[in-house]
């Protein structure tokens, strides 16, 4: 097939599943043109079967910001059109969804399916804004398929939305030949001490991240166990994390390494690897750490109860209990035996539960659905 994908290209979640995805799919034989305004955050080099098509930001005065859903839109039907696309694959509703709706009624009466997959906040935050509800529940009941990364992901849309066309439950997945255990030891020197511990944590440093915890929590740890924090990742609340960390006495204590590409060379030097976030709608970062062999200490808020098997695989706390995360990290900590099988659990989770193959097979027959369903409505 021909499948467009679109996705916001930072290093979040949605962007990171979507990029990985449209990989897969090409090694598979499919042709995928990502369409968006810069290169995706993990689309390395070049790739047979794989196109990218960036969108012109326009600017003129009139505009108090550039019309970026629309410009979208337009791109989105020309390489439709001109590479003849079967179907699009939007990541996000907001505003991604409207300009794929934009698209498909510019091509009519050519038949273009479009499959809207639901990632979190596009619902749970943005779609649930006032303004922003009636057109993000008229997007998901346009889309020729809905899919949704969580059981707790689709119940949630369908109880704030009260939606009519059915979701898919397909959960992200993980490469778990590239995300392993067993990284390099000189790596892990770089940041700590062989008696030290690492405390890892990566995000877009949104506010729903819940940094503050974070924070918290390695302050209360630094007092049992010697242990450094490594932040991966850039966002609006990093700046808070450094200060807090200063006023703390604990700016030594950390490193800030940015984004990075590679992460998979990072994660298995983690002991623990934190996400507190306010409510996660699956975790992508978190089941990456599993694969690669960290003790994963996440939120029970969301979906993340459907990729961590709590005390078995890792650890779910509430997100503002700071003393119950102190404190489990430290049992965990001074546990090595324990430690070592919740690793070995927590992998045989990654490679079986997540498989890629299973789950971009999912995706696959999505678009087949997709694209019959848009022919027969052109008919």
């Amino acid at each position: 097939m021909k499948i467009g994908i679109t996705c916001h290209t930072g290093s979040g979640g949605s962007g990171v599943l979507a990029t990985e995805l449209g990989l897969r799919l090409a090694a598979r034989g499919h042709e995928v043109h990502f369409i968006a305004r810069e290169s995706p955050f993990r689309l390395r080099g070049f790739v047979d079967n794989v196109f990218l098509h960036l969108v012109e930001t326009v600017y003129y005065p009139l505009f108090q910001e550039p019309p970026h859903t629309l410009s979208l839109a337009t791109k989105m039907a020309e390489t439709a059109l001109s590479y003849e696309l079967d179907v699009l694959h939007v990541h996000y509703a907001i505003p991604h969804a409207v300009s794929a709706y934009l698209a498909k009624q510019m091509l009519r009466p050519h038949p273009l399916g479009v499959v809207t997959t639901l990632h979190g906040t596009d619902i749970t935050l943005v779609g649930n804004q006032p303004s922003f509800q009636s057109i993000t529940r008229f997007c998901i009941e346009e889309s020729d398929r809905v899919t949704a990364v969580s059981n707790f992901l689709r119940d949630e849309t369908l109880r704030t939305f009260e939606v009519t066309n059915g979701i898919r439950v397909i959960h992200n997945f993980v490469d778990v030949e590239r995300f392993r255990p067993g990284g390099n030891p000189e790596m892990r020197r770089r940041f700590a001490r062989d008696d030290e511990f690492i405390l890892m944590h990566a995000s877009n440093f949104r506010p729903v991240k819940n940094v503050r915890v974070l924070v918290e929590v390695f302050a209360r740890l630094q007092r049992e166990l010697p242990a450094k924090l490594v932040l991966i990742g850039e966002g609006p609340d990093l700046a808070f994390a450094k200060r807090r960390l200063q006023e703390l006495g604990l700016g030594e204590r950390a490193l800030f390494l940015g984004n990075q590409e590679c992460i998979e060379q990072l994660l298995p030097t983690a002991d623990l690897f934190l996400l507190p976030s306010l409510h996660e709608s699956f975790g992508l970062s978190a089941l990456e750490a599993m694969a690669c062999g960290a003790i994963v200490l996440a939120t029970d808020t969301g979906g993340t109860r459907e990729v961590i098997d709590d005390e078995v695989t890792g650890f779910l706390c509430p997100p503002n209990d700071v003393e119950g995360w102190a404190r489990k990290a430290q049992s965990i900590l001074h546990d090595p035996a324990r430690r070592v099988r919740m690793q070995v659990a927590a992998r045989d989770v990654a490679v079986h539960r997540f498989d890629p193959d299973r789950l971009v097979a999912a995706y696959e027959a999505e678009y087949v659905a997709a694209a019959e369903h848009a022919q027969a409505a052109a008919r």
